[in-house]
């Protein structure tokens, strides 16, 4: 992928994600509990939900970047019962790359396999906090593959930041806007995300806890 074009990509959307993450209006929580919320609000990007969470995980930034990262040698495919596998197609620098994420079947296999190629950039603020930033593109070394249905994600990503004065917490906030595709029932997808999203703060804070005690 051109690095420039790519460049420019990627910091549209890491814009988008600070915007998101500093927009307190218009948010709906729809399921709260174990100190996580998941809220949500209607996408600008598309005709679907731009859902956000966030919980408190009880370890270091650095470990529980080390689980999410979506970037070589993340622990994710290990943990997210969400993730099946977890390639990289193309790396651009170190920071920033092209994945594929395949997810299996959900709802009780209403929602088939998808597989989603994304453009990905990592950036670490001052404050130490690191994000990821995504956003779907086409790939010519990834064109869609039999037995998965190409989703498409619209930026998204998450925070790990640093808990002042409270060292071996992190905060974590997440994004998510993901057009499955296919003809799903609009109610199937509405009461799968939030779902989704409570149980990957459960599965992380276990594989926090599993990989580094």
């Amino acid at each position: 992928m051109d690095p420039a074009l790519a460049a420019q990509i990627s910091e549209a959307v890491a814009e988008k994600m600070l915007q998101y993450r500093r927009d307190e209006s218009g948010w709906k929580i729809c399921r709260k509990g174990n100190g996580v919320s998941v809220s949500w609000r209607p996408s600008v990007e598309f005709p679907g939900n731009l859902y956000r969470g966030e919980g408190i995980v009880n370890g270091t930034p650095e470990q529980v970047w080390d689980c999410v990262k979506p970037l070589a040698g993340t622990l994710r495919d290990k943990w997210d019962e969400n993730v099946n596998s977890f390639e990289i197609i193309e790396s651009i620098t170190d920071t920033q790359c092209v994945s594929r994420t395949t997810t299996p079947s959900a709802v009780m296999k209403l929602i088939s396999p998808r597989d989603f190629v994304d453009l990905v950039l990592v950036k670490t603020y001052e404050d130490g906090t690191v994000s990821s930033n995504a956003t779907s593109v086409e790939h010519l070394l990834c064109p869609p593959k039999p037995g998965y249905v190409r989703g498409f994600n619209h930026p998204c990503g998450c925070f790990c930041g640093p808990l002042p004065g409270e060292p071996d917490k992190t905060n974590l906030i997440t994004f998510f806007q993901t057009d499955l595709s296919g003809y799903l029932p609009q109610g199937v997808v509405d009461s799968f995300f939030p779902h989704s999203m409570a149980g990957f703060y459960t599965n992380l804070q276990k594989a926090v806890k599993k990989f580094y005690g």
